[in-house]
């Protein structure tokens, strides 16, 4: 008879605030043995420390997945095997696994390539929702994303092409990833009149939490905001 393999559980974390945790999140974390979390190539581990101001980790694996944020996608792909090896030995031992995904394991998340290799392995998975920072920034902005008919776009500004033509579309705009590109993100926004309009929020619910209502001007600060930058980009006309 074959013993029962574990099951992998994508859970998100939220983007920084331990609060906004859901208990399903909680619950699934406290369940299971092994606890995975992406780290960096510093020792960093964003989503372990959130989870940890909330739940009690104490006696469980931490397994920690050091993923690449190369631009060779043979690069990403040999880490991302790297991981799925490490996560599959627990699974086959029986252990079930709670890989840990800041804001909502839906959306650009970490965790979806490992589910997506496992899952087509045979292995059982399954993911937890949670807060996007999208969400997390437009309430600590204390703003709504949308009215009841306004489109609402979710744009990784991470190509000037795609980002020219997003900035177009109607509706609420909001964009991620910008990483290293952050600077000409801010000056397109200015280019276009939108600057006024555009939001900024970093490091949400996390040390060093930056929030700028308007960009007008292009703050400083703003440019120099990092990767944890995400940027809420109003449409004039609906103001």
């Amino acid at each position: 008879m074959h013993e029962p393999k574990g099951v992998l559980y994508g859970v998100s974390v939220g983007p920084g605030d331990p609060e906004l945790l859901t208990l399903k999140a909680l619950r699934t974390i406290q369940a299971c043995p092994v606890v995975a979390a992406p780290r960096t190539k510093r020792g960093g581990m964003v989503a372990l420390d959130i989870a940890r101001q909330a739940a009690d980790l104490s006696g469980k694996e931490i397994l920690p997945l050091d993923f690449s944020m190369s631009p060779d996608p043979a690069v990403r792909a040999a880490a991302h095997a790297a991981a799925v090896q490490l996560v599959r030995a627990r699974l086959d031992a029986g252990q079930d696994v709670a890989m840990l995904n800041l804001g909502d394991v839906s959306i650009y998340a970490t965790c979806s390539y490992l589910i997506g290799q496992l899952r087509a392995q045979g292995y059982a998975t399954a993911r937890v929702a949670g807060v996007p920072s999208f969400c997390a920034a437009a309430a600590l902005l204390d703003e709504s994303l949308t009215d009841i008919d306004t489109p609402l776009h979710i744009i990784p500004s991470c190509q000037q092409q795609d980002l020219e033509a997003a900035l177009a579309l109607p509706g609420t705009k909001v964009l991620m990833k910008s990483a290293r590109r952050l600077p000409q993100v801010l000056h397109a926004l200015q280019d276009r009149g939108l600057a006024g309009s555009s939001a900024l929020v970093a490091n949400c619910g996390l040390p060093g939490q930056l929030a700028l209502p308007s960009l007008e001007g292009l703050p400083q600060a703003a440019l120099e905001a990092g990767y944890f930058a995400t940027i809420i980009v109003k449409d004039p006309k609906e103001g």
